[in-house]
C-alpha cells in the first residue's frame, strides 16, 4: 500500500513545484513533461511575473490612494499602518545610510513592502489557486509565490547590484572605484592581482547572497507546506499547517526586512567617497 502511494506523492510534490511557462520561440505554454535544455533558456515563468506585477500594482495603488487622502485628524487603520511602515523604513535608513540621496527612501520602502507581499502569498492554501487554475482555466501548472522563484529574487538583486555599481562610480569615479578593487586589502602594487580577485569575489557575492537568501527561505517554506499537504490526510493537516503558518509570518517579515537592510547597507557603502 505504501509503495503504491509513493508515485502519487512524488507527482503531487513535483506538480506544485512546476511553474507555468511560456516559450518565447512560439509564444505557447510549455508542456512540463517535454521541456528541454534549449527551451529552458527561452521560457518565462509567467505565473511568477504575473503575481509579482499584480502585487506591485496593488502596493502602488493602495499607497497612492492613502497618500492623496491623508487626514490631519484621527487617521484610519490603513493610514496608521502605512504611516508605521514609513516610520520603520525611515528609521532604518537614518541608522544605516549616512549620505543624502532622494532615491534611497522610495527604493527601501518599495523593496520592503513588495518583498513582503510576495512572501505573504505563501500563506494562501497551497492547493486553492492551482485547483482553480486547473479546473476553471485549464492550465497545467501554477506557482503563486514569486519570491520562491530564483528568477524573481535574482532580478531584484541584480537591480540593487546595478545601483551599487552606479553609485560607486558616481561617488568615487572610475579611478577611485578601480583603486578600491585593486589596492585593498593589501596596498602594495605587487598584490594587485590578489586584491582584484578578493574584491571581485566580495563584490559579486553581494547580489548572489541577496538573491539566494530570499529564494532559499521562501522555497523551503513553500516546500514544507507542500510536504504537510502531501503526507497527511486533509483532516490532520491543520495540526502542522497552523503552527508553521504562524511561525512563517516571522520568516516572511524577516526576509523582507533583511533584503531592505542589505540594500541600504550596499548603497551606503557604494556612496562613501573614501
Amino acid at each position: 500500500m505504501a509503495i503504491n502511494k509513493i508515485p502519487n506523492l512524488q507527482e503531487y510534490i513535483s506538480h506544485h513545484l512546476i511553474n507555468l511557462q511560456l516559450d518565447l520561440h512560439n509564444l505557447k505554454l510549455v508542456n512540463p513533461n517535454t521541456s528541454s535544455i534549449y527551451k529552458s533558456f527561452w521560457i518565462l515563468n509567467i505565473d511568477s511575473i504575473f503575481f509579482s506585477v499584480v502585487l506591485g500594482f496593488l502596493f502602488l495603488l493602495v499607497f497612492y490612494k492613502i497618500a492623496n487622502n491623508v487626514t490631519t485628524g484621527v487617521p484610519g487603520k490603513l493610514q496608521s499602518g502605512i504611516e508605521l511602515i514609513f516610520v520603520f523604513v525611515n528609521k532604518n535608513i537614518n541608522d544605516i545610510y549616512r549620505g543624502k540621496n532622494t532615491l534611497i527612501g522610495p527604493l527601501s520602502l518599495t523593496i520592503f513592502v513588495w518583498c513582503f507581499l510576495m512572501n505573504l502569498m505563501d500563506l494562501i492554501p497551497i492547493d486553492l489557486l492551482p485547483y482553480i487554475n486547473k479546473h476553471i482555466l485549464g492550465l497545467s501548472a501554477l506557482r503563486i509565490v514569486p519570491s520562491a522563484d530564483v528568477n524573481i529574487t535574482t532580478s531584484m538583486s541584480l537591480g540593487v547590484f546595478v545601483l551599487t555599481i552606479y553609485y560607486s562610480l558616481k561617488m568615487k569615479g572610475i579611478c577611485g572605484f578601480t583603486r578600491e578593487l585593486t589596492m585593498f586589502p593589501f596596498r602594495n602594487p605587487i598584490f594587485i592581482p590578489i586584491n582584484l580577485i578578493l574584491e571581485s569575489v566580495s563584490l559579486f557575492a553581494k547580489p548572489i547572497s541577496l538573491s539566494l537568501r530570499l529564494f532559499g527561505n521562501m522555497y523551503s517554506g513553500e516546500l514544507i507546506f507542500i510536504l504537510i499537504n502531501g503526507l497527511l490526510p486533509w483532516w490532520l493537516q491543520w495540526i502542522l499547517n497552523v503552527p508553521w503558518a504562524i511561525f512563517h509570518i516571522l520568516i516572511i517579515s524577516l526576509q523582507a526586512f533583511i533584503f531592505m537592510v542589505l540594500t541600504i547597507v550596499y548603497l551606503s557603502m557604494a556612496s562613501e567617497e573614501h
